[in-house]
């Protein structure tokens, strides 16, 4: 299936939209089939192009968020480049775009105005606060949606300032959450014929993902806070083995409680009154912790591993990308991929997940230029080679 037929292929989008979020559900779009255009400013690009390390001109996370999609370069400023964007839309399913609300409005591409030239049209909109409330028009990136969306207050330990949270996991989440609305969209109007928009934001991923901070609040009036590196409700965490390695483990149910102390020579502690219900578990774990470090401590990381396998307790050494590219279930699962680039040859990135049995996604390329597609894209719109120069000289494309 490999070089078979995409399961999203003849589906067409439009991304206005540069860093993270937007680009992320685009990218995802693409590596399934999607033919992804994205528009950005000439001569200047996608901010990320200049973001985060490099190697000679080339970024490496504008290569990986941008990889597999066409580049067209467009002033959205100018009406003449607000036309270009008129004449495709009957030609694209979707829109991603993230612009603070009101800006596309007021030039003439907003909702209203777009889904009469496409009544299919799905146009998603990615801010930082939403399309509506006070906070509606505010500026903000993932540290900002993660701030008011409640995760970065308990990011940290008790004992500390709440800790900025990397990577910039709300970009993530609301590139992930709005694809999953893009695909919804798509299967309403193949149902309907009905296009719609998509209102996606940053803080309101981060909130989604708070657990049952909520609902505690909410009903109990108690206020989640930071805990400490070990697990407040359970015994579970990190620790750090002979040889100074940080290993994660966890066991919150009963019968992983119950492997653990066996493996640690006290397979009568579930029975006991302080340990023999969650509850009672919760409320003593802090006993029990000194002598789980104790245990790690006295272990080489090898003898750790081979122990939590035999007893079967849920583990993982705390991984760093060294660890990551020497790790053999990474090279079994195929998850670091090299991708093709003109310049470097090949770049190692992330494989495309999830992992599908009969239509899985690929990766062609790792970015393209800034504009590389663009005399395609609009000879394909009925522009001449002349109306194209035209608007390059002009500074549109």
């Amino acid at each position: 299936m490999q070089n078979g037929k995409m399961p999203l292929e003849g589906i067409r989008v439009l991304e206005l939209a540069q860093i993270v979020a937007g680009p992320f559900c685009g990218v995802l779009m693409a590596e399934f089939g999607a033919e992804v255009i994205k528009v950005e400013m000439p001569g200047r690009g996608d901010d990320i192009r200049r973001m985060g390390p490099r190697e000679g001109d080339v970024g490496f996370w504008w290569s990986q968020e941008n990889r597999g999609k066409k580049a067209l370069t467009l002033d959205l400023h100018d009406p003449k480049g607000q036309e270009i964007v008129k004449r495709l839309v009957p030609h694209v399913d979707v829109i991603l775009e993230n612009f603070r609300p009101g800006i596309l409005e007021k030039w003439g591409l907003g909702w209203e105005t777009l889904c009469q030239i496409n009544p299919r049209l799905i146009m998603a909109r990615i801010t930082a606060f939403g399309q509506t409330g006070p906070r509606s028009h505010g500026p903000g990136f993932a540290a900002i949606g993660s701030a008011f969306g409640g995760t970065w207050y308990l990011n940290g330990t008790q004992d500390q300032p709440p800790v900025r949270p990397t990577p910039v996991y709300p970009d993530y989440l609301t590139g992930l959450f709005t694809a999953f609305g893009v695909m919804t969209a798509l299967r309403h109007r193949d149902r309907t014929g009905e296009g719609q928009w998509i209102d996606s934001s940053l803080f309101e991923s981060a909130f989604r993902i708070t657990e049952y901070s909520a609902s505690m609040y909410g009903r109990l009036g108690t206020v989640r806070e930071r805990g400490s590196r070990q697990h407040v409700g359970w015994p579970g965490g990190a620790c750090m083995t002979k040889d100074g390695h940080w290993v994660a483990y966890t066991a919150p149910a009963q019968h992983l409680f119950e492997r653990l102390c066996n493996m640690l020579g006290q397979p009568e502690l579930p029975r006991t009154e302080a340990y023999k219900t969650p509850e009672m578990r919760s409320q003593n774990v802090p006993g029990l912790l000194q002598q789980i470090e104790a245990w790690f401590a006295d272990r080489t990381y090898e003898e750790v591993e081979r122990t939590l396998e035999e007893f079967q307790v849920p583990y993982s050494r705390i991984m760093s990308m060294a660890d990551v590219f020497e790790d053999p279930h990474y090279a079994a699962r195929n998850m670091i991929l090299d991708v093709p680039h003109p310049e470097l040859g090949t770049l190692p990135q992330p494989a495309v997940v999830p992992k599908l049995s009969a239509s899985p996604g690929r990766v062609t390329h790792a970015g393209p230029e800034i504009g590389a597609d663009t005399d395609e894209i609009l000879s394909g719109l009925g522009y001449s080679p002349e109306d194209i120069a035209m608007l390059r000289q002009d500074g549109i494309v």
